[in-house]
């Protein structure tokens, strides 16, 4: 069905990797992110690495590590020191990685991150995020908002198993990428009408 090729187009992005001045990521649980911009890191695509993120704002907690828990299983205070340990533990040195750990949210990710490369007077033209294969359209957007002048590469990793081909063949992947298109609107109304309505 023509609808489920276009949520799919929508929602999954996915672009060859290139040169770029840092790697994004964008909080969370899953280690795949870090393992990847690890790997983008290693082979020279950017400098720097910045992952972002506290803890889910829903939880108030940091929600444990939720895949390879038997690789990366110390106590975790933040998301941001889950994915530092990530990245150092796969090859990442302790000098390109930069620091964001106040983001409870999305927004705050891309937010708190700007904040952090504009005090290091840091010029952002490309840029690599590393995020889950399903949260790549959401991620693309929020920072695109904050980091108006950017090139971004999205280089996401596939995580529970929902991918752009089979998302629609379980009740969990149905469940999760229709929640990401539904919070791709109602997450963007105010931004929409604060930046294209003329007062």
């Amino acid at each position: 069905m023509i609808y489920l090729k276009d949520i799919s187009e929508f929602i999954f992005l996915c672009n060859e990797p290139k040169k770029a001045d840092i790697i994004f990521l964008p909080g969370g649980s899953y280690p795949e992110i870090a393992e990847e911009g690890a790997r983008l890191w290693k082979e020279g695509y950017a400098p720097y690495v910045l992952p972002s993120g506290r803890y889910s704002k829903l939880l108030g907690s940091f929600s444990g590590v939720a895949s390879k828990n038997h690789i990366y299983n110390k106590e975790y205070e933040t998301e941001w020191e889950f994915l530092k340990d990530v990245l150092i533990k796969n090859g990442v040195k302790e000098e390109a990685i930069l620091k964001e750990d106040k983001a409870t949210f999305t927004y705050e990710n891309a937010l708190y991150s700007k904040m952090v490369t504009d005090k290091l007077d840091m010029e952002i033209k490309t840029a690599i995020i590393c995020c889950k294969s399903f949260h790549a359209r959401r991620c693309l957007m929020y920072y695109e908002t904050v980091y108006e002048n950017t090139n971004f590469i999205i280089c996401p990793s596939e995580v529970k198993g929902i991918n752009k081909e089979n998302w629609f063949s379980s009740e969990e992947g149905i469940i999760t990428v229709l929640g990401e298109l539904e919070r791709c609107g109602n997450q963007f109304k105010d931004i929409f009408k604060d930046k294209y309505i003329r007062k």
